[in-house]
């Protein structure tokens, strides 16, 4: 019965933000998605790439020479490469989430002009869902930006720390 319930409830929401709301529901599953793949890599994989980059390094048998050190450089933008996938796409997302909730606005008030145009303004209940539309979208894309923000610059923080472990370790002694 809960579960119906709340299905019901989400459906209403949904059914008051407009088709915008939908778009802002897609771009934060994607968005999360993304987080959590750059979660899970810096959680499992990363360690393989930086391990490969290591052994790699100690195979050489000289690291003071200017070649060396352009080795080194590279080894670690290849790992950078991998740590820092998606991120931008993640970035972008983040940053969409407002401007989709301000394309709800907008809408939205493009239904209240209609209603008003269509009744002359004296019929608030009609006014009241294309008010809900502009309002919904909005708080939403909010929201989303600020949910976002929040899991990226965990990932961010994470991915920094990744490459800089790996700075580190790949030292130029011999």
């Amino acid at each position: 019965m809960f579960f119906v319930d709340t299905m019901a409830e989400i459906g209403k929401f949904m059914d008051s933000g407009g088709a915008v709301l939908w778009a802002i529901v897609v771009l934060l599953f994607v968005m999360w998605t993304l987080i959590f793949e750059r979660m899970w890599y810096l959680r499992t994989s990363v360690g393989i790439d930086v391990q490969r980059a290591l052994d790699a390094w100690e195979a050489r048998t000289e690291r003071k020479s200017k070649h060396a050190h352009q080795v080194r450089e590279k080894l670690i933008s290849e790992v950078s490469i991998e740590i820092d996938a998606n991120i931008m796409m993640i970035k972008t997302l983040v940053a969409l989430a407002p401007l989709f909730g301000l394309l709800g606005t907008v809408t939205g008030m493009i239904t209240v002009f209609d209603v008003m145009a269509f009744t002359g303004g004296g019929d608030a209940k009609a006014m009241a869902g294309g008010v809900s539309q502009a309002t919904v979208p909005t708080m939403s894309g909010m929201v989303a930006a600020l949910s976002g923000v929040f899991g990226m610059t965990y990932v961010e923080g994470e991915a920094e720390r990744e490459k800089h472990l790996l700075e580190d370790h790949l030292t130029m002694d011999h």
